[in-house]
């Protein structure tokens, strides 16, 4: 190995120490600052509030490393891909220090330790979210995109747990457990841990492109179109998205009234637009609703259909877009299609296919 290639890999060696001193460092904010709101320790909170000042010094150093290396050796390839994963990492080695500390301070604010339900749902989610970050971490250091994979998959189970714990945490506001400060606080931690579970997939995709040189895929959406029977207009936005922009999105329709059968008036613009409807069948919204927070977003092509839906899960966006469905099919669908492209170019940006 020449002198070169030894300073070289001296470097390299400095920034994976750093990396892996401060992951170890967050893991342990995230776990003091739970323990600190479990237990009502404040000199636990205290001392995690304060230990985030260091893990902010640590990853401006480890930016310096990162910057003077990609100066020093103008790396490629591997290394260069190395350099630039790690730079994107230390932001949410950061962002994750910095949950810890919020945490922490809701812990200093608290009257008491959490309701035994509550207590519950913070042990199961940091459970979830040290396990995920640990993963993540483990993965980057050992550049095992198997496990990256891995934990991706795991942590992409988790988005309905969330829903769950924002429900006890509303039954215990109508209960009058604790005063509305409590509520809110733990509700700081629950969301800081959720947001310890995206960064840890984040990490996940970090390692995977440092391994594969695979960006991070554009995110596939999830999307329900609504009307009262689903017989014709959300048959057909349902259909035309799915032709139209098969690499955006999975589509789905339904009713909350669902009709026997296709409207023939429908299917009939249908075949003019290339869309056969003759193996579709309205679909009830009631056999759905159960898997409501799957839908990433849910357009009501009724006034009405907020009302109809009830409450949306905490993930799901619902919109309802104002459509005069007084007119001929024709016409109704003029003013739906142009919605459809602006709303997946929003969605995925100019080139959604």
């Amino acid at each position: 190995m020449t002198h070169y290639e030894e300073r070289l890999q001296k470097d390299l060696d400095w920034i994976q120490q750093l990396v892996g001193e401060v992951g170890a460092a967050v893991e342990l904010a995230i776990d003091h600052a739970v323990t600190s709101v479990l237990s009502l320790d404040r000199d636990v909170a205290a001392r995690t509030v304060l230990g985030d000042y260091v893990i902010n010094r640590q990853t401006r150093e480890l930016d310096r490393l990162c910057h003077g290396f990609v100066a020093r050796h103008l790396p490629a390839a591997t290394h260069l891909r190395y350099v630039s994963a790690v730079l994107r990492l230390n932001i949410a080695l950061e962002r994750i220090g910095d949950y810890g500390a919020t945490i922490s301070r809701t812990a200093a604010q608290l009257s008491a330790v959490p309701p035994p339900v509550v207590a519950r749902d913070i042990e199961m989610m940091s459970e979830h979210a040290r396990r995920l970050l640990h993963e993540g971490l483990r993965s980057f250091h050992g550049r095992d995109v198997a496990l990256a994979q891995a934990t991706l998959n795991a942590a992409s189970q988790f988005t309905h747990h969330f829903d769950k714990v924002f429900d006890d945490l509303v039954r215990e506001g109508e209960a009058r457990t604790r005063p509305v400060a409590d509520l809110f606080s733990f509700m700081a931690t629950v969301n800081r841990l959720e947001r310890v579970i995206h960064q840890a997939k984040n990490i996940c995709e970090e390692t995977v492109f440092v391994g594969t040189g695979k960006m991070k895929d554009e995110k596939v959406f999830q999307i329900l179109f609504l009307d009262e029977r689903n017989d014709g207009l959300s048959q057909l936005a349902e259909h035309f998205t799915r032709k139209n922009f098969p690499q955006s999105g999975r589509y789905r329709s339904a009713g909350w009234q669902a009709a026997d059968g296709i409207d023939a008036g429908w299917a009939a613009l249908a075949k003019k637009s290339g869309i056969d409807l003759s193996r579709a069948w309205p679909t009830e919204l009631d056999t759905l609703r159960d898997q409501l927070d799957d839908f990433q977003v849910i357009i009501g092509l009724s006034p009405t259909a907020r009302e109809k839906v009830g409450r949306v899960p905490f993930h799901t966006t619902l919109l309802t877009w104002d459509i005069d469905g007084k007119g001929s099919a024709e016409e109704t669908w003029r003013q739906t299609s142009p919605k459809i492209r602006e709303l997946l170019e929003l969605l995925r940006g100019e080139k959604a296919c």
